[in-house]
This record gives structure tokens, C-alpha cells and sequence, in this order.
């Protein structure tokens, strides 16, 4: 049996442990002792992207990126969107950046070299409260989900005034997506009460047991001219491509 080689560790201010380790041709970040993300089975990730894009990737498209991972999530937008657009990555936690630069920049083919990126290090959530109106499609990939925050600080992402902040940084018709390990009915619940639609999409894992899913959310805010005779969908409508 091959064993994990520590390749790097960092320490955040508030004491978290963040390691980024490799066996073979695996690489695995794991946050406070859990994985936290690695190469293996990131087609959920991709998903992310392609789903959202396929509903938003008009040309010269203003995307935000909510947690760089290992690249993969960015890696497919970049190759989605067309030269004009610009993609905005939100990384809180600085050795990840570093990391994306170096050891693991080859893992998604080098996306922070793309001229069209601005990395920025800082809490996605400052981002969206100073950017109303300002983004097409929105990709929360900051934790495993509404339930499996990697920080308590993270909780308002998901939350009533979390979900509100992303409505708003949202332009008419944009598209927003958040990714989650687990199933969450509270947080369907929270986002029928929002007005927009939603829906749920389970991606199965590859190589895995027929019961393993990671799960995205999607939803999507309305136009701005709605005529006054057209009913409003049901908040949980599905929504085509």
C-alpha cells in the first residue's frame, strides 16, 4: 500500500489545519483532518460549470467563481466562455492560490494563467455585497455543501440574507449554482422562498457505490419584463437549456 506524502500545510488565522497531500497520481486537500477536495471523481465540479453555462454563457459573460479548489470547475468555464468574458475566483485561504500556481496548476491545465481570470484572495462574500447587479452566473463551490461548512462564517452563505446578497449580485435571467456532497432540505426549503426558480440535479460518481451522489443547485433569477398576464412558475420549476 502506498502511503500519502505531506506536500505542503498552512495554518488560517482563526487555527484551522489545511493539508495538501499526494499518493501517486492523487491529490487531496484536507481541511481540520476531513477532505475537503482532490482529482478523484471532480465530474460534479464540472457539472457545475457546463449546467450553468449552458443555461447563461451568453458572449462577454461576467462570471464569479466562489472557491478555486483545485482548478477543475474553472478549468471547464474557461473553456466554455468566449474570449470577451471575464471569470472572478474567490479564494479565501491563500496557500490554495499558491498551490493552483504551482504543484496542482497542471491538474486543470493551467486556468490562472488565463488572462481572462481575476484571482482574488478574499471572502466570496465581501464580493457579492459590493457587486450588485454585476455577474451573469454565480458558482458556489466554498464547502461541501449548506450543511458541511469548512467555517461557521460560511453558514451565511446559505442562510435567508446569504441567498438574498446572491440574488442581488445577479443580473436579470443570471444563474446561480451551489454545490453540495449531501442532499439539504432546509436549504430547499430557504430557496423557495426566494423568488426565482430552482431545481436539484444528483450527479453520480463515477467508479463509485450506485448510491453515491454529489448534488448541485440551481436556480435562476427572472427577467426583468415580465408581462402582467403570465403567470409566475412555481419556485421549484425546471428550468431548460
Amino acid at each position: 500500500m502506498t502511503l500519502w506524502t505531506e506536500l505542503d500545510r498552512a495554518t488560517t488565522a482563526a487555527g484551522d489545519s489545511i493539508v495538501l497531500r499526494q499518493r501517486k497520481d492523487i491529490y487531496e486537500i484536507r481541511f481540520n483532518g476531513s477532505e475537503l477536495m482532490s482529482n478523484i471523481n471532480h465530474q460534479s465540479e464540472d457539472t457545475l460549470a457546463v449546467r450553468s453555462l449552458r443555461l447563461n454563457g451568453h458572449p462577454g459573460a461576467r462570471v464569479l467563481i466562489g472557491g478555486l479548489g483545485m482548478g477543475f470547475t474553472l478549468r471547464v468555464a474557461l473553456d466554455m466562455l468566449d474570449e470577451k468574458s471575464q471569470i472572478v475566483v474567490c479564494e479565501l485561504i491563500p496557500e490554495i492560490a499558491t498551490w493552483n500556481r504551482g504543484i496542482l496548476s497542471k491538474l486543470a491545465g493551467h486556468p490562472l494563467r488565463d488572462p481572462r481570470v481575476d484571482l482574488r484572495i478574499e471572502d466570496v462574500m465581501e464580493t457579492l455585497e459590493t457587486s450588485p447587479g454585476a455577474f451573469d452566473v454565480i458558482l458556489m463551490d466554498t464547502d461541501n455543501g449548506p450543511d458541511f461548512t469548512v467555517r461557521p462564517d460560511n453558514n451565511r452563505l446559505y442562510e435567508a440574507y446569504g441567498l438574498d446578497v446572491v440574488r442581488h449580485a445577479l443580473r436579470p435571467g443570471g444563474i446561480a449554482a451551489f454545490w453540495s456532497s449531501e442532499i439539504s432540505p432546509e436549504f430547499e426549503q430557504r430557496l423557495t422562498t426566494q423568488p426565482w426558480q430552482w431545481q436539484r440535479e444528483d450527479i453520480q460518481l463515477s467508479g463509485m457505490r450506485a448510491d453515491a451522489f454529489h448534488h448541485i443547485y440551481l436556480v435562476k433569477t427572472r427577467h426583468q419584463r415580465v408581462p402582467a398576464s403570465t403567470s409566475p412558475l412555481p419556485a421549484n420549476a425546471a428550468m431548460a437549456d
